[in-house]
């Protein structure tokens, strides 16, 4: 059996095996990817090693360093902030209030938001944390 064998360059070109690569890409990169819900306000949120991955949810409070109180991208004052947990409340079934909560912001400051929380009737509450590095 002879074969064989020239130095023209390809007239065609096979693109079934880059489309299968492309694809594979993708489908890793999906796989590997977090999606997490995020508010637009930036925090430095507090370290732990043991930190889990929480729910998405619309009852998210945002505490800033500078004493600043969010839900969403609003900002609200403490006295305000139980009849907008209240309205937000009304809407949907969660009952899991997250909190944002910056890692200098006063214990005082987070204690006031869970006491407003509790005065709609929220009744269980998750402070965000980031895993610490090692």
């Amino acid at each position: 059996m002879k074969f064989k064998t020239s130095t023209e360059p390809l007239s065609i070109f096979a693109y079934s095996s880059l489309t299968d690569i492309v694809m594979l890409l993708l489908i890793f990169f999906l796989l590997t990817s977090q999606f997490v819900i995020q508010t637009g306000v930036r925090v430095k949120l507090p370290g732990s090693k043991t930190n889990e991955q929480s729910m998405p949810s619309r009852l998210i409070v945002t505490l800033t360093a500078g004493g600043g109180i969010f839900i969403g991208n609003e900002e609200i004052g403490i006295n305000e902030l139980s009849g907008k947990l209240e309205s937000i409340k009304l809407g949907i079934l969660e009952d899991n209030l997250i909190i944002r909560s910056d890692k200098s912001v006063a214990v005082d400051l987070v204690i006031k938001v869970i006491d407003a929380a509790k005065s709609v009737g929220i009744e269980k509450f998750t402070i965000e944390t980031e895993r610490e590095k090692l």
